[in-house]
């Protein structure tokens, strides 16, 4: 039994929304934002194309993968995959943005942190998600956030998306909805 929290049209107001927050917090650089590879791509992808047509240019995006630097990489990823992490501007002194799709534990953004800080010292990070389910084991927030919904222990949000054409730019957000079931 699963619950959709956002149809696709409630996740493009969210995205509107968020865009126009990380927007009127500009500073004098423009923002980088990182994407936590993979649940934070497409978002990320989306994120950008809106917050670049509020400020009228170019947002840098890159994407970070967190797979070695988690604190559980040992014993839960026997097999890892490893994507690449792609950082397309020096970071010293400039205004990060982390980018993910579901805040959940804090421990996908702990790790993300350290991987971002291999690559430089930002002038600031902040923390972009689509949804954040409560349920954390870190003491980790975020700066922006699409919903807030607490989801029992047990049940999971699963971010839905389906290809409307035949780039990867052409996929969109189907839905998000709570499932029961293991984590």
């Amino acid at each position: 039994m699963s619950e959709v929290l956002l149809d696709p049209k409630a996740v493009h107001a969210v995205l509107e929304t968020l865009a126009v927050e990380i927007a009127q917090r500009q500073s004098d650089s423009m923002p980088i934002l990182v994407a936590i590879r993979r649940g934070g791509e497409p978002f990320a992808k989306r994120l950008a194309l809106l917050v670049e047509q509020r400020l009228g240019a170019p947002v840098p995006l890159g994407v970070v993968d967190i797979t070695l630097y988690r604190d559980d990489a040992a014993t839960a990823l026997p097999n890892p995959r490893i994507g690449p992490s792609r950082i397309p501007t020096p970071l010293e002194g400039r205004r990060l943005i982390l980018v993910d799709d579901v805040l959940h534990t804090g421990r996908t953004i702990r790790a993300a942190l350290d991987a971002v800080l291999d690559y430089g010292r930002p002038r600031v990070i902040e923390l972009c998600v689509l949804i954040d389910r409560g349920g954390r084991e870190l003491p980790i927030q975020a700066d922006y956030v699409g919903l807030k919904v607490e989801v029992p222990s047990g049940q999971r949000v699963e971010v839905m998306m389906k290809r409307v054409g035949p780039r990867e730019e052409d996929e969109e957000p189907w839905a998000l909805r709570v499932k029961g079931g293991a984590q």
